[in-house]
This record gives C-alpha cells, sequence and structure tokens, in this order.
C-alpha cells in the first residue's frame, strides 16, 4: 500500500516546490500611491465622467494630464491637429494625485500615449526634489500595471516668476527625473523648462501671465513646439 501511494506523494511536493519558486521569482509590487493631495479632486473626477457622457472621447487619445498647466491649456486640439487628444489636467493637482486617479484620467481611455505636467505644486507643497522622482517613479508603475505598452512623456517643471525662489529645487527636481526617466523603456524627458529663461536663467516674463505663474498664448506656443516632436 506504502508503494503505490509513494509516486503520489513525491508528485505532490514537486507542484509544492514548482509553486513557492513561481511566487518567489514573481515581479515586485508596484510602488503603492500616497494618499490624495486633497480630497476636492474627486469632484473632478465626476466632472470628466460628466463630461465624457456629454461628448465621448477619441478612441485611444493622446491623454495631457497633470496639474494648471495642462488644464488650461485650451488650445490642445488646435496645437495638434491631426492628432486625437484629450485634456484631464486638474488644476493645482500633485504628481501623487495623478497616480491615486490613473484610473480616471488615464487607463479609462486606453491612451496611445500619455502626456504628464506635474511635480510644480508638490516643490510649493514642501515636497523635496527625492520625493518628485519617487512619485514619478510611482507614477510609471501604476500606468505600466495596467497599460505596460503606452510610452510616457514628462514635461519638466516650468520655472515661473511667481515661484522663482523654488527654481533651484525645481531643477533639482527636473535632473533627477530625467536620470529615471533614461533608465526606463518608452519613458521621455521633455525639457520644457530651459527654453524658458532668459540669458540670465530668469524666466521670461513674456510667457506668463499677469500671476506670473501660469503661461500665456505666447508660453503654450513655446511649448507647443518643443512637445509636437514627441506624440506618437
Amino acid at each position: 500500500m506504502r508503494l503505490i501511494f509513494l509516486p503520489i506523494l513525491l508528485a505532490a511536493l514537486l507542484v509544492a516546490c514548482t509553486a513557492v519558486e513561481q511566487t518567489t521569482a514573481r515581479a515586485p509590487t508596484p510602488p503603492v500611491a500616497e494618499a490624495v493631495s486633497s480630497p476636492k479632486w474627486a469632484t473632478d473626477m465626476a466632472g470628466f465622467a460628466a463630461e465624457d457622457a456629454r461628448d465621448p472621447p477619441p478612441a485611444h487619445p493622446i491623454v495631457f494630464t497633470g496639474s494648471s498647466s495642462v488644464r488650461m491649456w485650451r488650445t490642445l486640439a488646435e496645437d495638434f491637429p491631426g492628432r486625437a487628444v484629450l485634456n484631464r489636467g486638474f488644476g493645482g493637482s500633485q504628481l501623487r494625485d495623478a497616480t491615486w486617479y490613473a484610473d480616471e484620467v488615464a487607463i479609462h481611455y486606453q491612451p496611445r500615449q500619455m502626456v504628464l505636467y506635474s511635480g510644480d505644486n508638490d516643490i510649493d507643497a514642501g515636497r523635496t526634489p527625492e520625493q518628485v522622482r519617487d512619485d514619478f517613479r510611482a507614477f510609471v508603475a501604476r500606468i505600466r500595471r495596467d497599460l505596460p505598452g503606452v510610452p510616457i512623456a514628462w514635461l519638466a517643471i516650468k520655472p515661473s516668476l511667481a515661484r522663482i525662489d523654488q527654481l533651484p529645487a525645481q531643477q533639482r527636481a527636473n535632473a533627477l527625473v530625467k536620470a529615471e526617466a533614461a533608465r526606463m523603456r518608452d519613458v521621455a524627458f521633455i525639457d520644457v523648462a530651459t527654453p524658458m529663461l532668459d540669458a540670465d536663467g530668469r524666466p521670461r516674463a513674456e510667457l506668463f501671465l499677469e500671476d506670473g505663474l501660469h503661461m500665456n498664448r505666447e508660453g503654450y506656443a513655446l511649448w507647443r513646439g518643443i512637445v509636437a516632436p514627441y506624440l506618437r
């Protein structure tokens, strides 16, 4: 009787060992996004859903998301004719908010490409350049979880007159994100920041609205020329 059950026992042990090896070799879980910076973003997400119901978005668009520099880019479709673009920026947001709401601003649309502008408000809120880099890494991991083949482009944190004292931190964050992106597949760092500086290294006043923070048409025209070659 023992001889009959011995092969069965050995087979069961082999299956168990294989399962352990497969579990051990499994890829690490992507970083978990931190809690959102503000609960008010839920209202923005509801607004996006209502807008989609009224006017269905194009299939597989190039999705632009991030903070107010995206939200206020009202000429997005006009600036990139012939490309299906979708604006899902929500003003005042931080990078971790885009990660937290990735389903609503990205995954839901099954985009052909993601373009992200964030980090500006993060630095202003006291987050370090290293935290911005880590939040960028978490955003990419979140997108890759559901959309493994979608290219991602990061727009560098822009300099501005209103936040000129934060320029060194912004530039360090940009350098860290650029180095991180260079190690990733299908992730582009788009330097929209350097062309916004004058010969003395100060933000060019002619690119901004009166608040010294948000861009005017001339600022967006500059971005259009820089970003266009990166769009799929």
